[in-house]
């Protein structure tokens, strides 16, 4: 599954059911430290419906907000005692963004929309994506994403709302997308100059385009308004199958004063997969 399949369509599975009930039967109650405040993607268990998936939630110990989710979602956390770490809305593209000149109409009354609606419901972040290259040099498409963000971003930071826009590997996943390095992400930050616009570091995708995760962090946590998880190679569970030590990148993200939320974004393979998403938390709870 991919999450630019998943977002909006959130099907519901006799199977998902199952997985989420798991949770609730067994009941997971591991005291949290307090230290990280934990997020999960929601496209990554769009098999277990939105009802099931919020009471597995609530039982999985500081796990806090449930993210990538639209302004109709919302209520619904809220009133579960959760919050969005992270809005979108229902038409997001990772390969149609912001540096093609075509896109910055629709997407600019889209995200002023939903940055508004952001602001209403106490939602800290919007994401929002480069798009794919298609022949654009990466300065010409730098320029253009900053000429398309420069109002959102003047508006993101009256109604104290921080657009961030996601590090994706273009190697494996993203074939073609722009925004698929650090450099390229903190210039722009730069040429855009605004309090409100960062960077969404994203830990796999990073580690498959440049490595050196925790240095990037320790150098560039300034750019860096959210974070995300996931096992390399292959995206899953953040275990012993894969190459990232997440307790180490956890404490580099702690020492650089950050106090936002990290988001699991792992597809998981477990059978119990509320089970995995729970693995995952107390493996970044240090």
């Amino acid at each position: 599954m991919k999450r630019r399949d998943a977002i909006g369509s959130m099907m519901l599975g006799i199977g998902g059911i199952t997985m989420g009930k798991s949770i609730l039967e067994k009941g997971i109650t591991p005291a949290a430290k307090g230290n990280i405040n934990h997020s999960v993607c929601r496209w990554c268990y769009n098999s277990i419906p939105d009802d099931v998936f919020i009471e597995g939630v609530k039982q999985i110990e500081g796990l806090k907000s449930v993210e990538i989710t639209t302004a109709n979602q919302w209520p619904a956390l809220i009133k579960n005692g959760l919050t969005a770490a992270v809005g979108t809305i229902p038409s997001a593209s990772i390969s149609d963004g912001f540096n093609d000149p075509k896109n910055h109409e629709k997407l600019q009354k889209s995200f002023h929309e939903v940055i508004d609606q952001a602001a209403e419901y106490g939602i800290p972040n919007v994401i929002v994506f480069s798009g794919n290259r298609r022949g654009m040099d990466d300065m010409v498409g730098m320029e253009n994403c900053a000429v398309g963000l420069d109002p959102l971003a003047k508006h993101a930071e009256k109604k104290g709302v921080t657009i961030i826009m996601e590090l994706l590997n273009s190697k494996v996943n993203h074939k073609d997308y722009m925004c698929d390095k650090t450099p390229w992400g903190t210039q722009l930050v730069e040429k855009l100059g605004s309090s409100r616009f960062k960077l969404l570091y994203d830990i796999y995708h990073m580690q498959i385009m440049e490595g050196d995760v925790i240095a990037t962090i320790r150098d560039n946590h300034q750019y860096f308004a959210h974070y995300h998880t996931g096992g390399v190679p292959g995206r899953n569970e953040i275990d012993e199958t894969q190459e990232l030590y997440y307790p180490a990148i956890m404490k580099a993200i702690l020492d650089t004063g950050y106090t936002g939320y990290v988001g699991q974004e792992f597809v998981p393979t477990w059978e119990d997969k509320m089970k995995a998403l729970n693995h995952g938390v107390r493996t970044c709870d240090i």
